[in-house]
């Protein structure tokens, strides 16, 4: 009944929650980046909801979705068995091994490498093993890149750290979540996001801004989003 519901409220053509402005964004910064054979990267794979638009826009490229959940991954490898979509079941990180990982059974868009703040109190969590590795060894260095999405609930930072030769060499435009609630549960700071972009000569920006009239933050202002929790999704670009 939930998911139903779900599809019904998606079939309106107004958004009624921040959630649904993200995700409408989501769909037309996807549509004005990439070409027929752009390659894409899916950090957070879930239920392939952004995969799918990604094969809309890039139905010729080369994509790949990384999903450390077992059950979630053996789902999305049946559903893009036989594509140009490789499922990789690993939870990016900055370094190669293996870590605890929090599946929130009851609410699995949650789960992450840390328990952190949520909604509901009485989520049920079930502790696993994953193995993390760096995007930097996965995705071969010379393969053009167009766009990455990001939504790991907290440890952007982390998966960030672990693909900055892919920053460096192939300029992707990345959609990321970063918000209260999430990334302090890792230690990380809008000011170590930021840096890190401009680091590699990126620019941040909300998707809405990126879509009309241009513009990017300073660091004051990308802080005060996040403090202030006024945005949780954003943009980076080159």
């Amino acid at each position: 009944m939930k998911e139903f519901l779900k599809k019904i409220v998606k079939s309106f053509p107004i958004d009624f929650t921040k959630n649904q402005i993200y995700d409408r964004q989501t769909r037309q910064v996807i549509a004005k980046v990439c070409r027929h054979d752009s390659n894409c990267i899916d950090v957070g794979c879930h239920k392939g909801e952004v995969m799918d638009i990604i094969f809309r826009c890039a139905p010729d490229g080369k994509h790949f979705g990384f999903e450390p959940i077992p059950s979630m991954y053996e789902s999305l490898k049946k559903k893009y068995h036989g594509t140009n979509c490789e499922i990789i079941n690993l939870a990016l990180s900055e370094q190669k091994g293996t870590t605890s990982f929090n599946y929130v059974i009851s609410n699995p868009a949650y789960s992450g490498m840390k328990e952190r703040k949520y909604e509901k109190s009485d989520e049920v969590i079930e502790k696993i093993d994953v193995k993390t590795d760096r995007m930097d060894n996965v995705i071969p260095i010379t393969l053009p890149i167009s766009l990455i999405k990001i939504d790991v609930e907290g440890a952007e930072y982390q998966v960030l750290k672990g693909a900055t030769g892919i920053l460096e060499k192939q300029r992707p435009v990345i959609i990321f979540e970063h918000g209260l609630g999430a990334s302090d549960f890792y230690g990380t700071t809008p000011a170590m996001i930021f840096d890190l972009f401009d680091e590699f000569g990126y620019k941040i920006s909300t998707m809405k801004s990126w879509l009309g009239s241009g513009g990017s933050f300073s660091k004051a202002e990308f802080e005060d989003q996040f403090n202030r929790q006024v945005d949780y999704y954003f943009i980076a670009f080159p």
